[in-house]
């Protein structure tokens, strides 16, 4: 039998952290809890846990703070981070996400809707690749097998749901691609997130590919395309 999948939580109040301990448990996973930003970040580095759940209002230091220290260590920026919060604003999930979180998710939620995120994304790190090795466009290129983005040589730096996003719509470039597609792409499982996280991905990757050209187009109503030829940010 294979070990169960080790989550860490860093989540201070504790209605919640039994909740979600009652859900892993329930879902085969071994989860670990603290409740303060400092001592978590600690655990990350001592367990190397293979999930990080971190919520953002945490004494000694938040959880954006976690999560950037996280992505910037070199030994640790291949764990996903999934940020919770009571804050459902659009810049919040934008920050998390340009952070390097994996997923952002918004209290209240449903616990078994979180696993099932959660087995998603740890799905995500073992499947086999389908696509071409190197998908280039323009001055980018996203090496599938390393899960690396490069703008003329240089490394990008994007979350692992922007990176299932955009290797579709560089497989598909030039086709209209729903909203309900990418999420299907992305999580690979039948997950009910709503669409507005698709939108959010799409303005973190946008920002992340420069104010100078507008790659990702909005077909109203029906989703997003990446242009074959990209156009100056300012057009619609």
């Amino acid at each position: 039998m294979a070990p169960k999948k080790r989550i860490l939580l860093i989540e201070d109040e504790e209605d919640i952290a039994a909740l979600i301990k009652l859900q892993a448990d329930l879902s085969g996973y071994k989860l670990h809890v603290e409740v303060d930003g400092v001592n978590g970040y600690r655990a990350v580095e001592r367990e190397k846990p293979d999930l990080v759940l971190v919520d953002v209002m945490l004494p000694g230091q938040n959880g954006f703070d976690v999560c950037r220290k996280i992505k910037n260590n070199s030994e640790l920026k291949n764990i996903p981070v999934i940020i919770l919060s009571a804050k459902s604003e659009e810049l919040d999930m934008i920050l998390g996400l340009e952070l390097g979180a994996d997923d952002y998710v918004s209290k209240p939620f449903s616990p078994k809707v979180l696993f099932s995120r959660i087995k998603a994304i740890l799905r995500r790190g073992k499947e086999p690749e389908k696509a071409p090795k190197l998908l280039s466009f323009g001055d980018f290129t996203l090496d599938v097998s390393r899960y690396l983005l490069k703008k003329n040589g240089a490394p990008v730096t994007i979350t692992l749901s922007e990176f299932g996003i955009l290797k579709r719509l560089l497989i598909q470039q030039g086709k209209v691609l729903t909203r309900n597609q990418l999420l299907n792409d992305v999580h690979n499982d039948d997950v009910f997130i709503v669409d507005r996280n698709i939108d959010v991905h799409i303005a973190s990757l946008r920002k992340k590919l420069g104010p100078n050209f507008n790659w990702i187009e909005t077909v109203r109503g029906v989703g997003y395309r990446l242009r074959e030829k990209p156009v100056p940010s300012h057009k619609t």
